[in-house]
């Protein structure tokens, strides 16, 4: 099973890159619910906690794309080792304010500075696979892969040390660990300039307009940012849950099962090489994890909803590398890493969304109105992804860029062809006969 992720890891430099910028993202983990639980703790209130994640959230996605075009520019090293410095400084900034309890408005200015310089290191990473790779499809399906699995083996940790700390051992803990894993793998991974992806000469003809202007790519920015509604909602709803059981310190074990399900799938799903089109396992992928999250609502124990929220992740990991894949399809090679962090931070945006509305929910009606913010979430996300559909079908093969569509086909148009042709892929799984197990995959 391990072996397609071997061969990758094989390449020169490829081990490095990997590891260092797997420890560069601890932080995506951490700072969410290690400010969620540091403000909660210190300031008494899930709704003042969501909103400061919020900031900190939506300033990463609304700057981390235009870092992200810088970085396509000047190189990953010169534009990220001064953003890594001011992303530490900023976390501190807002761990020194909540000790002292400083007013709400110093916690907003210091969480926006942190997000605003992080960054995403999941797409350098994923750009240097490709500048490796090349157009090797198959290996860079087994490399993004891994990195999605990488991710859930960060999501898997992350929130466990996060409330282990914030609860065991000062409610400011869980932001240290975070922020020395930031700069220790964020300096390490600058500093691996080998397989750094080269910059275009500054001569070199550059591709016009945004990315943007794809309309697939909007259908899939919107897609993730419904996804990270539900991720957001789920976080701090699986907190005011534990507390209201009389174990909060259980919160972040029980999204390590959530986390642990995507991490499995995740490594399962890069050792094969499918033949579906990447749109239809988006889209399935979608619909399973709204149908999952739908459950969350009708738990009352944590080791009921423990059990329910593993057998849900398995279809995150999957769904995030099928959209991570259309990115690479759907973009410029010289703007790539750009398209992956609007993705990114496509999510990013819909965690804070969703933290926030949660928080409110939560205050008001217990953590069961922060499951309901999840459940609209997931249905904006079937929603999004029927009515997008015709869209992601279209643009799907090959790169198109900086296009507009002249005319977009309606939401109930790509609704009914979207039900349709899924309905037609689970008919043909039932008829057709099944592959002998030991003959080779065919490719991607």
């Amino acid at each position: 099973m391990l072996g397609p992720y071997k061969d990758v890891l094989s390449r020169p430099g490829a081990l490095r890159f990997s590891a260092a910028g797997t420890l560069a993202r601890l932080p995506m983990s951490m700072v969410g619910i290690g400010i969620v639980l540091m403000v909660q703790s210190l300031y008494g209130s899930y709704g003042l906690a969501g909103r400061v994640s919020a900031v900190y959230i939506v300033a990463q996605a609304v700057c981390s794309p235009q870092l992200a075009r810088l970085v396509d520019r000047h190189g990953q090293a010169r534009i990220m080792r001064p953003a890594v410095g001011v992303a530490a400084v900023g976390l501190v900034g807002l761990v020194t304010a909540a000790v002292l309890s400083a007013p709400e408005a110093v916690l907003y200015v210091a969480a926006a500075v942190t997000g605003a310089a992080i960054g995403s290191f999941g797409s350098l990473v994923r750009a240097r696979w490709s500048f490796l790779l090349g157009d090797d499809e198959r290996r860079i399906h087994t490399a993004y892969s891994l990195e999605s699995a990488l991710d859930e083996l960060v999501f898997v940790i992350g929130p466990v040390a996060a409330t282990l700390l914030a609860t065991g051992v000062t409610p400011s803990a869980g932001l240290v660990v975070p922020l020395v894993a930031m700069v220790i793998g964020g300096y390490w991974f600058c500093s691996l300039r080998a397989t750094e992806p080269p910059v275009a000469p500054a001569d070199a003809p550059r591709p016009r307009g945004s990315v943007l202007r794809n309309p697939a790519m909007l259908v899939l920015m919107l897609v993730f940012v419904a996804m990270g509604s539900i991720f957001g909602a789920n976080d701090v709803s699986t907190v005011a849950f534990a507390d209201e059981a009389g174990q909060k310190s259980l919160a972040g074990p029980v999204l390590a099962v959530f986390a642990a399900g995507s991490l499995l799938s995740g490594l399962l799903y890069g050792t094969r090489h499918w033949k579906r089109p990447l749109h239809q396992r988006f889209a399935n992928g979608t619909v399973a994890l709204a149908a999952g999250v739908t459950l969350f609502f009708f738990v009352h124990s944590l080791p009921v909803l423990s059990a329910v929220m593993f057998v849900t992740g398995f279809a995150i990991a999957p769904t995030l590398i099928n959209g991570n894949g259309m990115v690479q399809q759907l973009v410029a090679p010289e703007r790539l890493t750009e398209g992956l962090t609007w993705v990114g931070t496509s999510l990013g945006v819909g965690v804070s969304v969703g933290s926030s509305i949660a928080g409110a929910q939560i205050d008001a009606h217990g953590s069961h109105g922060g499951f309901r913010v999840a459940m609209v979430s997931a249905a904006v996300a079937v929603i999004a992804v029927l009515a997008g559909y015709r869209t992601l079908r279209g643009r799907h093969d090959g790169h198109v860029h900086d296009a507009i569509e002249p005319e977009s086909p309606s939401a109930t148009g790509g609704a009914a062809v979207a039900a349709a042709e899924l309905a037609e892929c689970v008919e043909h799984d039932r008829t057709r006969p099944q592959p002998d197990p030991d003959r080779p995959a065919g490719p991607a």
